[in-house]
């Protein structure tokens, strides 16, 4: 499914940079398993498809048929911010019986678009204040209907509104990649029922969530109690407290004590906060399983309504998927007394005008930290980390498709904390544009560093800054909308990840 999506796809962001996932779910709408694309995406897309049966079961939405599919990026139902658009299709197998109603299973895809509208160019605006400020939001509209696509309708809805999306083709093209991505899954599924038949078919995906439950359950015996507290930049914090039951295989993760939502756009869906836990969670896990939604089942959260990580509507989230879920990674892993803090952002740059919207996250250092066996390790440089799994799209790309020129990237040497095991180091990226440019960038830890853990050092904090035709520069805040004009160039300097334990002297 995500190699028919990346080849279909029209937008750099798809195609090139790989920004989207795919799994499949069951007949309740839970994962069964996923290719290892982004993990804020997949351990929140269950959560969607959750959200479309329920509106079936209350009467909201009509029964699905075979050639439905359902959009969504509702953050208030399983989303994560809105240019994340999940496209769920219903598969009715051979099998399931006569003009059967009720779906066997489900195959979905959610890929970040380079442009849903909203206040900016890119729809990842710095300083949205209400979930209006984003873009189109979608929740569980129909896109095709037994197969048929009204493309006069939904050029309509994309135009409706006073900050409509500004590349319609596109989104619509990438919208009708996702529909191919899931035909491909369905197609396979069809196969799969017609070798092994239905009945062994559900009885495995069941397995395979059973045998997910366990392998998270085993792993809690390697595990310690723990809490940690993780001050962001806007001098918000979230806290996390872990409570480690080894012979029952349980965990409780609570929240409570984390800051209330934010009055702009740093706030994390609940499904943002539960994908976090399940990554988490899974990274611990010595085998080789998929994750799915039986990871989660030795697991009790607790995350308070009204802050930041269970934020209530209309709050604007664009920033809270990228940015609070690092931080909430972070904190997690240190609870847990595994991992020093990665870069604990996502740099997210975007760019554009009427024309042309491009949207990137940029690499940085990992924390350095332990094995649950004990054994010690560096952080890794110049990679995306946690949440995120996307490419950097290729300079002869980038420069190809807009007016832009990739000037430097390089490791940016010592950036990373100092430990016995040392934190991996960040990036420097150049861009000079050569055509006005409406940018804005979402980052963190430009203020507060990524903390070491046990007696390591802290990583470098990030930087961005604004360089002119003449070479003059000034520093810029983490957030910042600017407009850049031809020969003017933005440096972003990534941060490096925490060292763990304290060095070693000579």
């Amino acid at each position: 499914m995500g190699g028919r999506l990346q080849q279909s796809a029209r937008s750099v962001n798809i195609r090139e940079r790989l920004d989207f996932s795919c799994a499949l779910f069951d007949a309740a709408g839970l994962l069964v398993a996923n290719a290892p694309h982004i993990p804020v995406h997949l351990g929140s897309m269950g959560d969607s498809v959750v959200s479309l049966l329920g509106a079936i079961a209350r009467g909201d939405h009509p029964p699905l048929a075979p050639g439905d599919v359902v959009l969504s990026n509702n953050p208030y139902n399983g989303g994560t911010h809105l240019p994340d658009i999940t496209a769920i299709t219903p598969v009715f197998a051979p099998g399931s019986g006569p003009g059967a109603q009720v779906p066997t299973f489900f195959v979905a895809s959610r890929g970040h678009h380079a442009d849903v509208g909203g206040i900016t160019p890119g729809s990842m605006p710095a300083f949205s204040r209400t979930i209006a400020d984003e873009g189109l939001l979608l929740n569980n509209v129909p896109f095709f209907t037994n197969g048929r696509f009204d493309e006069a309708l939904w050029r309509q809805r994309l135009a409706a509104g006073c900050r409509p999306v500004r590349n319609p083709d596109q989104l619509l093209a990438d919208l009708q990649a996702q529909v191919a991505a899931n035909r491909l899954g369905v197609d396979g599924l069809d196969r799969l029922v017609d070798r092994h038949g239905l009945q062994e078919v559900r009885a495995y995906m069941a397995h395979v969530q059973a045998h997910g439950a366990e392998a998270v359950s085993r792993a809690m015996a390697r595990l310690r109690s723990g809490r940690a507290r993780v001050e962001l930049d806007h001098g918000a914090h979230i806290a996390v407290a872990v409570s480690i039951d080894a012979q029952a295989g349980r965990a409780r993760v609570d929240f409570s004590g984390s800051s209330p939502q934010h009055s702009g756009n740093l706030n994390a869906p609940l499904a943002v906060t539960k994908a976090v836990v399940l990554y988490v969670f899974r990274c611990l896990v010595g085998e080789s399983i998929p994750l799915n939604a039986g990871c989660f089942e030795p697991i009790e959260l607790i995350v308070p309504e009204g802050t930041l990580l269970h934020p209530r509507p209309p709050a604007a989230v664009v920033a809270g998927n990228v940015e609070i879920s690092q931080a909430a990674t972070n904190a997690l892993f240190a609870a847990l007394g595994i991992q020093a803090a990665a870069q604990g952002t996502m740099n997210n740059l975007s760019f554009g005008n009427a024309q042309l919207q491009y949207y990137e996250t940029i690499c940085g250092g990992t924390g350095a930290g332990r094995h649950p066996g004990g054994v010690g390790y560096a952080g890794a440089s110049a990679v995306q980390s946690h949440m995120t799994n996307s490419r950097l799209t290729d300079p002869e790309i980038l420069e190809s498709r807009f007016p832009v020129r990739v000037e430097r990237f390089a490791i940016r040497a010592g950036s990373g904390g100092a430990g016995r095991f040392r934190g991996g180091d960040g990036v420097l990226r150049q861009l000079r544009f050569l055509a006005p440019m409406d940018v804005s960038m979402i980052s963190g830890s430009r203020r507060v560093p990524p903390a070491g853990l046990a007696g390591g050092e802290a990583g470098a904090c990030g930087r961005n800054s604004w360089i002119g035709a003449d070479g003059s520069s000034r520093e810029l805040e983490g957030c910042f909308e600017q407009t850049l004009q031809p020969g003017e160039a933005l440096r972003i300097e990534t941060p490096g990840g925490g060292g763990y334990s304290a060095p070693e002297q000579p």
